[in-house]
């Protein structure tokens, strides 16, 4: 069944509409039927690779650093509230955002959330753009439609709410618009936005080593036929989506040429209209990728176990015919090759290298002193002795600092700044966003398995030692995974550039030498028994020898940089064998729960708070009325600080001026609270009158109260709270409001022969949000009148401003 959105009537008919939905059907079958054909050559190939390895063995060098299985594993990334505009209505609505670890950004009405309803919108982010301006939007947007001559100052077809906007923009799907406050949530959710994105574009499992590889190679080798040879932006997400990206490659551009001229009205209303029925195009292509994606992965696995037994006993004459065709191959193909290199290729390695190599060495420098900022901010506080609970809690923050995109955002910015400029149009490069996000991945990986490393070597230390040298013991486990970061991160960013360049060169070298080798192939299958065919390929073989040409020269080039200082890489010699062969037995135990170990949280947490923890914590805004406030704390999310040195500071000043126990702010639960948070409170310390008999009570009184900005407030009612302390001080009783200064030295006189103890000095005016108080220590008495001519007498007071 096919659903058909309609703009509208006069604009676009429902037959030409249509006539659209079933193009796009026809167009996926056939673009799926061209795939299945290659995906089930390369899937064989792929299969007898991996055999081939398991039997021969060979591999890199270890890793010096332990791995994670599931880092995530009862964490959530981030919730709070946005605006999002509503294309139904056109209107902004208030909506709470779920993040999960599947980063997929979910929406709801209110916190429908906590009673665990399902969202009203799932957004699966990969091929999106996170944008924080209408001028980046409007600047993709006008180039979407034919024929349209729009300039990006253009306004856009939607009015944002506040001035810090956050758009979801894809080439193909739903646009998303939402809008926060202040600058600094939108940083911050921006930051989490563009990791939701930077996680969905890496869908494909590097552990399915067969799957992936044939999936890939049968992509790559599709856009080949098409012409298509250089890097794909597009190439992100999971396969049903990169094949419905696949599809739309080539028909989105003759949609708009069919559908473009019949939109009718203004530029924003064509555009809009445009976005509706490229959307539903997108989602009408993807539901049909991932039926037959799926069922041609489970065709292929049915006949895998067969393939199996297949390649196990003609092994090794699939080897010996495979190295007799590619040495036919190789005579036809390397003289052209190494024509090429010299000529096109070898002058451009270095400054290739070099525009790769400096932001990814920076970037995983910065990963580098995020994790020693942290440890030593730990060390720093365990030897100051803060306390178990304050351990376990900064430990536990630790432990996702991976996955923190405030935190990581310094290296991730480092990895923004990659130029290709020049060569992607010389190698046919996309976009550089490919490199980019796939180093941010690096970055991520090589920063949790230095913390999930930390982590075991510290619990073992104290295992083995007690709590006694908790400092020095950090201290110790800090410079052993300093040392093997360095080494791991220099194994993984060579390893990241000799993949780099392949991706750049060998898709230029396949261009230029199709047009002389690629009719020349077809007399080599000849060469191939008919009963092998299904695992040798010719066409694969072909690539291989491209690859062996250029090969050598890449190593070369990284070899070279390597000894370089200023990239801090290390010379591959260095790294032959793990160091520390006892540290691997530690990667299969379980991670540490330091707020078990140190009592912070007693325990591993259960029930809704458990499922609740968070990575990325709330941003509080003092002074923001609530019903405005776009980020909300959730109940049961546990607050990790982006900014360390600010709360730090913080919670020492509060430290300092309230040294005692303190109740974090609670929603109100009485009608006597919600009231204080319509009518604040003021108290005024004043002196009693020892004639007169003062009793606590409240009572309704009419009078104003000036405030500190000289505002006059209306009194309703007057509280009299009888104290014990009474103070002596003269300074006291010069602020109270009415007071001459003769009067304020006979109260004082009073004062000192009624009672020696000091009054306390604490007022404050209560107007926060949270209707709590926060006593200060520097306040003014304000002038109290109950009527014309009538002041209050001196005592404990304490009034209701309407």
């Amino acid at each position: 069944f096919y659903v058909f959105i309609v703009t509208d009537a006069d604009d676009l008919k429902i037959n030409e509409f249509s006539d659209c939905i079933f193009a796009a059907a026809a167009r996926t079958r056939d673009v799926m039927g061209q795939f299945g054909d290659l995906y089930e050559k390369q899937y064989a190939v792929a299969l007898f690779n991996v055999v081939r390895f398991e039997i021969e063995g060979g591999g890199a060098p270890q890793s010096q650093l332990l791995h994670r299985k599931d880092p995530l594993a009862g964490h959530t990334i981030f919730s709070g509230s946005l605006f999002q505009y509503l294309e139904e209505n056109r209107k902004w609505r208030n909506r709470f955002v779920f993040i999960p670890n599947s980063y997929a950004v979910n929406l709801y009405e209110s916190k429908a959330h906590d009673r665990m309803l399902h969202p009203k919108v799932s957004i699966n982010c990969a091929g999106y753009k996170a944008l924080t301006s209408m001028e980046e939007y409007m600047e993709l947007l006008n180039s979407s439609l034919p024929e349209i001559k729009a300039k990006p100052s253009n306004a856009p077809f939607i009015k944002c709410a506040t001035q810090f906007p956050l758009i979801l923009w894809h080439p193909y799907a739903r646009h998303y618009f939402f809008c926060v406050v202040t600058e600094k949530e939108q940083q911050k959710w921006h930051a989490v936005l563009q990791d939701c994105v930077r996680h969905s574009n890496n869908g494909l499992s590097e552990e399915d080593t067969v799957q992936t590889p044939a999936f890939t190679d049968s992509v790559r080798r599709y856009r080949q036929v098409k012409g298509h040879y250089g890097t794909w932006e597009m190439m992100c997400g999971s396969p049903p989506q990169i094949l419905a990206n696949l599809v739309l490659e080539t028909l989105q551009p003759e949609l708009r040429n069919a559908i473009g001229p019949r939109l009718k009205g203004k530029l924003q209303d064509r555009q809009r209209k445009w976005m509706l029925i490229s959307d539903a195009v997108y989602r009408q292509v993807l539901t049909q990728t991932s039926s037959q994606y799926a069922a041609l992965v489970d065709a292929c696995e049915a006949q895998k176990p067969s393939l199996d037994v297949r390649l196990r006993g003609d092994m090794d004459m699939l080897v010996t015919t495979k190295e007799h065709v590619i040495g036919k191959i190789r005579a036809l193909v390397m003289p052209k090759a190494e024509q090429l290199l010299r000529s096109s290729i070898q002058p451009y390695l270095g400054s290739i290298l070099e525009a790769l190599m400096e932001p990814t060495s920076r970037g995983f420098a910065e990963v580098r002193d995020t994790f020693f900022k942290e440890v030593v901010e730990i060390s720093k506080n365990s030897l100051n002795g803060s306390g178990k609970d304050k351990l376990g809690e900064q430990l536990g923050r630790l432990s996702m600092l991976a996955f923190h995109p405030v935190k990581m955002q310094s290296g991730y910015q480092q990895m923004q700044q990659l130029n290709l400029e020049g060569l992607q149009q010389r190698f046919d490069v996309s976009s550089p966003n490919v490199f980019v996000s796939r180093a941010q991945i690096l970055m991520r990986e090589q920063m949790d398995n230095a913390v999930f490393t930390f982590e075991q070597l510290l619990h073992q230390a104290l295992e083995a030692q007690g709590e006694d040298d908790l400092c020095k013991n950090i201290q110790k486990c800090q410079d052993r995974v300093i040392k093997k970061y360095d080494y791991d991160s220099s194994t993984v960013r060579k390893k990241f550039f000799r993949e780099a360049l392949l991706q750049i060169i060998i898709p230029y070298m396949l261009q230029q030498l199709a047009p002389s080798c690629t009719p020349e192939l077809p007399r080599f299958q000849e060469l191939i028994f008919e009963d092998l065919s299904h695992f040798l390929l010719v066409e694969n073989m072909y690539e291989e020898v491209v690859l062996q040409s250029v090969s050598k020269d890449i190593m070369m080039a990284v070899k070279e940089a390597a000894v370089q200082r200023r990239h801090n890489l290390y010379r591959d010699s260095i790294v032959l064998t793990n160091s520390d062969p006892n540290l691997h037995l530690l990667e299969e135990t379980p991670p540490v729960d330091w707020g078990a170990k140190f009592g912070s949280d007693g325990g591993e947490e259960k029930g809704f708070r458990g499922r609740r923890k968070q990575v990325v914590s709330m941003i509080q805004l003092e002074g923001l009325p609530i019903p405005y406030e776009s980020c909300l704390e959730v109940p049961g999310v546990e607050l990790i600080p982006e900014e360390d040195g600010d709360v730090a500071e913080d919670d020492r000043e509060e430290n300092e001026e309230n040294p005692g126990p303190s109740e974090d702010p609670k929603s109100p639960d009485s009608v006597n609270q919600i009231r204080d948070l319509i009518n604040p409170v003021v108290e005024v310390v004043a002196l009693p009158d020892p004639e007169e008999d003062a009793t606590t009570g409240t009572e309704t009184t009419n009078g104003t109260i000036t405030m500190e900005d000289g505002l006059q407030e209306e009194v309703t009612h007057v509280t009299t709270i009888v104290g014990d302390n009474i103070s002596k001080s003269k300074s006291i009783m010069e602020h109270l409001m009415g007071t001459s200064e003769q009067e304020a030295s006979e109260h004082a006189t009073e004062a000192s022969d009624s009672e020696s103890q000091p009054l306390a000095t604490d007022c404050s005016s209560r107007n926060d949000d949270s209707g709590f108080q926060s006593p200060t220590n520097e306040a003014e008495a304000e002038t109290i009148t109950n009527g014309p001519d009538q002041t209050a007498d001196p005592v404990d007071v304490e009034l209701l401003l309407a």
